[in-house]
């Protein structure tokens, strides 16, 4: 029987120790390996080999009762578990994963399962009404993960490997496969293979449709995580984040006894703009203003809206003083940007205050420093940057 699920790319992990150092975790390693993503296709083929071996046991059972040669018998259990064991260990292995799209092997299986059963049909006239049930199994299994065409496909090659099989058989063994037998076994054949592959496709359908609802609940999912996380204007932080992204910053800080240094910023005259020119002549200015700050900043730093036209921005691993320095940069590539753009003539500066946070205080109380500091740059002319008085004195 064939594995219906395809597994992503599988990426190796190790098992944990308590799973290794039992009975069951040990057989369970052994027959699935160490990577989780083969052990869904894995347990479905080791279920195939199951019903193999039921089969197996079956015919042995028919042989012993006289209604199947013992040869016939022995070689097709061989076929059908020496096949289904090879597709196991092709996924066992991973090579499966370097052979298609489809690293359990659905495909192949089915059309495997599909000559194998026709096979038992032609050696088996007894239980050949049996034989064509398994051939319908054959297509249930794969009706989760088949396209349409691959089951009309196999649809087809099953009824015409039938056929054949048939038509040999009537013409070589009249007395076993009666030729107006065949064709009432061929038309029911027909009959119940059409519907189970008229109802394989309905399911893909089904399926199809449910997967793109999975996609769209995913990407739902995607958008209001970043809602709950990012400025919708700007793009940067939201303040709820960034908070976050600052109490994180004071654990790492506290491990590695790292300086974190805080800034807030705050756009200059910006009432002024949105006052004279319009909330969109504001609005763009935030977005460019966002725009340098996101190139002027370091990969391990951080930037949110604070709110309004205030951003706050962490500079781990940095001193206030190396901080104060990283802010005059960003300065100093603002006033070389061209707002032509957005308004002729317009020219941006910002106002800062630098602090560094202590990995033992409350994320908010060295805010309120930066906020302190940056209201004295404001006071002192705007356009500058201003550490707080307890980092003048430590430096």
């Amino acid at each position: 029987m064939p594995t219906p699920l395809p597994p992503p790319e599988p990426t190796r992990t190790v098992n944990s120790p308590a799973r290794g150092t039992t009975a069951g975790g040990a057989v369970s390693r052994w027959l699935f390996g160490d990577v989780p993503e083969r052990r869904g296709p894995l347990s479905l083929t080791l279920l195939s080999v199951l019903v193999y071996a039921l089969f197996a046991l079956v015919v042995s059972w028919q042989a012993r009762m006289g209604l199947m040669d013992a040869r016939d018998a022995a070689r097709w259990s061989t076929i059908g578990l020496s096949g289904i064991l090879g597709f196991y260990a092709l996924i066992r292995s991973g090579l499966s994963w370097r052979l298609g799209s489809d690293p359990s092997l659905t495909f192949p299986q089915i059309v495997f399962s599909t000559w194998a059963t026709v096979y038992g049909y032609a050696i088996d006239p007894p239980m050949r009404g049996a034989v064509i049930a398994i051939m319908v199994l054959n297509l249930v299994w794969g009706m989760f993960v088949l396209r349409d065409k691959q089951t009309l496909g196999l649809c087809a090659f099953g009824l015409s490997l039938l056929a054949a099989t048939m038509a040999w058989k009537s013409a070589t063994r009249p007395e076993l496969f009666p030729p107006r037998i065949e064709m009432l076994n061929f038309a029911f054949a027909a009959i119940v293979l059409g519907a189970t592959s008229v109802l394989s496709m309905r399911m893909g359908t089904l399926r199809m449709r449910l997967a793109q609802r999975k996609l769209e609940l995913q990407q739902a999912l995607a958008t209001i995580r970043e809602l709950a996380q990012v400025d919708e204007l700007t793009r940067l932080s939201n303040r709820r984040h960034i908070v976050e992204a600052l109490v994180a910053e004071q654990v790492r800080s506290q491990r590695s006894g790292q300086p974190l240094s805080v800034v807030l910023v705050d756009l200059d005259h910006f009432k002024a703009i949105n006052d004279q020119h319009g909330h969109a002549v504001g609005d763009s200015v935030l977005r460019e203003f966002a725009e340098a700050v996101r190139a002027g900043l370091r990969e391990s730093d951080a930037a949110g809206r604070w709110g309004g036209e205030e951003f706050l921005l962490l500079l781990p691993d940095t001193s206030a003083a190396a901080a104060a320095v990283l802010v005059d940069r960003l300065r100093d590539a603002l006033s070389r940007m061209s707002f032509e753009h957005v308004l002729p003539g317009l020219r941006i500066s910002f106002s800062a205050g630098v602090t560094e946070c202590a990995a033992d205080e409350h994320c908010h109380v060295a805010i309120e420093r930066a906020d302190q500091a940056m209201y004295l740059a404001k006071e002192a002319g705007r356009g500058r940057t201003s550490l707080h008085g307890r980092d003048l004195l430590a430096n």
